[in-house]
């Protein structure tokens, strides 16, 4: 199964070539002010794509995810939205969920609440999709300070057996992939820190089904 990942697009979506593939993952950002019209873009995009699954998350500046949580799985209709859930996906287990640190924008949390939401992971999981990165992963802004999630950092590190794919963006800077502990961590930053559409998605192949056995989540 192929899988083409993306985050941070701000509304740029159009101005990205996504590689064809099975799975495409978004992993948030996918407007710049967060309203309801960018989202529908959005979601005219996704359904002119020709992936046969597509899965998306929201992003801290997706404010009207946040806003008018029940309206959004409607309105991205061409991909299945995921906010702390899981979907099984060709015999894959996606769990996604956009918290990220800080208050002040959409989806961020303090770190007692991170670490109770992250706490909440399913145990078995073989695509991770956050917002933000973990701490000490594809997280380190220009001036090298990591800026991951402590908490998500903590929850993966629990999690047995590992994911085999941890995507997310947030961190323009730091767009890039990792291994570590049997997982991939991806940053799949398009934009830059100007938001300008700077970089091409991430892809992985990987076998039609995982090894190993899991059971479906909700979380």
């Amino acid at each position: 199964m192929r899988i083409v990942a993306l985050a941070d697009t701000h509304g740029r979506h159009r101005d990205v070539v996504v590689p064809a593939g099975d799975l495409l993952i978004h992993a948030g950002d996918l407007t710049r002010a967060g309203d309801l019209d960018e989202l529908r873009d959005v979601n005219a995009w996704l359904g002119a794509l020709p992936h046969t699954h597509k899965v998306v998350i929201a992003g801290n500046h997706d404010w009207c995810c946040e806003r008018e949580p029940n309206q959004i799985p409607e309105l991205l209709s061409h991909a299945t939205y995921l906010c702390g859930a899981s979907v099984l996906i060709a015999g894959w287990h996606c769990y996604g969920a956009p918290w990220t640190p800080g208050p002040g924008w959409a989806f961020g949390r303090s770190p007692l609440a991170l670490h109770y939401a992250w706490a909440q992971l399913p145990a078995a999981i073989d695509i991770l999709i956050s917002h933000g990165p973990p701490l000490g992963a594809r997280d380190q802004n220009l001036k090298g300070e990591h800026l991951g999630d402590p908490a998500l950092a903590d929850a993966v590190l629990r999690l047995q057996p590992r994911p085999q794919l941890h995507i997310f963006g947030h961190i323009h800077e730091a767009r890039g992939c990792t291994e570590a502990g049997g997982t991939m961590f991806a940053n799949a930053s398009i934009c830059d820190l100007h938001y300008r559409p700077q970089h091409a998605p991430l892809v992985f192949d990987l076998p039609a089904r995982p090894a190993r056995m899991t059971r479906e989540h909700e979380g």
